[in-house]
């Protein structure tokens, strides 16, 4: 529809020359004697050129078809706010319901309070940041640049009452919903309950490297999405925080591994994962160096309350997967 467009608009162009050029002799004087009401109106031929140009040249019709086009599609994806003016990727968002029971429908209104959630955490403007110690301070990530927009809600009833993280949430021909173009949207889906060997299962995300793949995304369980009517103490939303962590490639902290390696230097090395709510300062020893180690990483197994910092390398590498040559650069605006 819109090629056809493009073309009527072209022949359009195509169909006033003679009549502009008929019309307009007066901007375009032959003789050297241009009086001084003709001075006093602006004169412009380049329109004139154009159309001149487009008449006569058919590989000139196709990229202006196509400058028009990519024209067009700038102006909408300014609406959908993808990159705002200070540089911040606002990564647009679907959410995808599969719900059985209305409890598990969750509202527009949770799912906007979640959204608040993830640009408060991710922007550094979290009402609990004032509780990161001094010592870690100097390392705090503040603002990523990076925010969130929820651009379409899709609801599913289902009969299943548990999922697995096989993905079958991600498929159609499974009972879930498929993924909307995963290459440009963050694709959340919420269930009821996800379990994996016999655990319950707060959620689930892929890695950069899945990027655009027919999976790529994140799952979280009911339960534990967004605050209100959530589960405690997962219910400050900060589930989604620690998945989309992980879909901007951000490891656990402890790098799934005793003393492991998460890839951020500036994270202190701790022998496993914490859990509940520690008190600060905790000393998780690794190579005898004796420091605390950086629980309240949103990238540690905490409680929700107990979570609220990224690091700046942590940052970096957030922005390293949304820059224009990054894995994630499909969630930008070029």
């Amino acid at each position: 529809m819109k090629k056809l467009l493009f073309g009527a608009i072209v022949l359009g162009f195509m169909s006033a020359c003679n009549s502009d050029n008929m019309t307009n002799q007066n901007e375009n004087p032959t003789n050297g004697d241009i009086s001084s009401a003709d001075m006093s109106k602006r004169g412009c031929a380049s329109e004139e050129v154009r159309q001149e140009a487009l008449k006569n040249n058919a590989e000139l019709r196709q990229r202006f078809v196509k400058l028009e086009a990519n024209t067009e599609k700038f102006a909408n994806d300014l609406k959908m706010g993808k990159v705002l003016a200070d540089g911040t990727v606002e990564i647009p968002v679907v959410v995808n319901v599969l719900y059985k029971t209305a409890a598990e429908n969750i509202s527009d209104a949770r799912i906007a309070e979640q959204i608040e959630v993830l640009n408060a955490d991710f922007t550094g403007t979290n009402t609990d940041a004032n509780k990161i110690p001094a010592e870690f301070q100097t390392v705090s990530a503040g603002d990523t640049k990076v925010k969130f927009k929820v651009i379409n809600t899709i609801r599913k009833a289902t009969s299943k009452t548990s999922w697995a993280t096989n993905d079958d949430m991600k498929k159609a021909s499974k009972g879930g919903i498929d993924a909307t173009t995963p290459a440009n949207y963050l694709n959340i889906w919420i269930v009821g309950k996800m379990t994996s060997q016999g655990r319950t299962i707060l959620g689930y995300a892929t890695f950069p490297e899945s990027a655009g793949l027919w999976n790529d995304g994140v799952a979280i369980a009911a339960p534990y999405f967004g605050k209100t009517g959530a589960a405690s103490p997962y219910n400050l939303g900060r589930t989604a925080t620690h998945e989309i962590g992980h879909y901007l490639n951000l490891r656990h902290i402890w790098g799934d591994a005793s003393c492991g390696n998460d890839q951020v230097t500036d994270t202190p090395t701790q022998t496993t994962a914490n859990y509940g709510k520690p008190t600060y300062p905790l000393y998780n020893t690794c190579s005898g160096v004796q420091r605390s180690v950086m629980f309240m990483n949103y990238m540690d197994y905490v409680d929700d309350a107990a979570m609220f910092m990224f690091s700046a390398g942590q940052k970096a590498r957030v922005q390293s997967v949304v820059a224009s040559t990054g894995a994630r650069s499909g969630l930008r605006l070029y």
